[in-house]
């Protein structure tokens, strides 16, 4: 079961996914991005983008996936609220296949709060935890 928090952070706001496999991670904290930017509750899963990125290694890749939510949210003004993530290593390097669902952000419905400038490193981790549920993090550009 895939679960996600946000978490205080000087000045910005830290965003982090838990889940039973390392594709529910990544699907709880792209949800927790977008909980920072609306009331993710509210989004319907009414249009669906297919995402392919590739990363070194899986901090590269998290970076990659999250960075293409961001781009399509500020490209067509979209609103995600469903991720369903598949996760391929390769002989050099990981490639991620995203299905991402929402609809265009509509301001009264969805509550916006914050506005998301960019994906960084900072803070990234991911790991499998001691209960052996894996867990993303990071801190993105508020």
């Amino acid at each position: 079961m895939r679960k996600w928090e946000h978490y205080e952070h000087t000045a910005d706001v830290g965003i982090r996914g838990y889940g039973e496999t390392l594709e529910e991670a990544f699907e709880a904290v792209a949800l927790a991005l977008f909980g920072v930017m609306v009331n993710v509750e509210k989004v319907e899963p009414e249009e669906c983008r297919r995402i392919e990125v590739e990363g070194e290694d899986l901090k590269a890749l998290l970076y990659s996936f999250l960075e293409e939510l961001l781009v399509l949210h500020d490209i067509e003004g979209i609103v995600f609220g469903d991720f369903e993530v598949e996760i391929e290593e390769l002989g050099k390097g990981y490639r991620l296949r995203a299905k991402a669902c929402g609809e265009p952000l509509d301001y009264e419905k969805h509550e916006p709060k914050e506005e998301v400038k960019a994906i960084t490193y900072h803070e990234m981790e991911i790991k499998r935890l001691e209960d052996g549920r894996w867990m993303a993090q990071l801190v993105p550009d508020i």
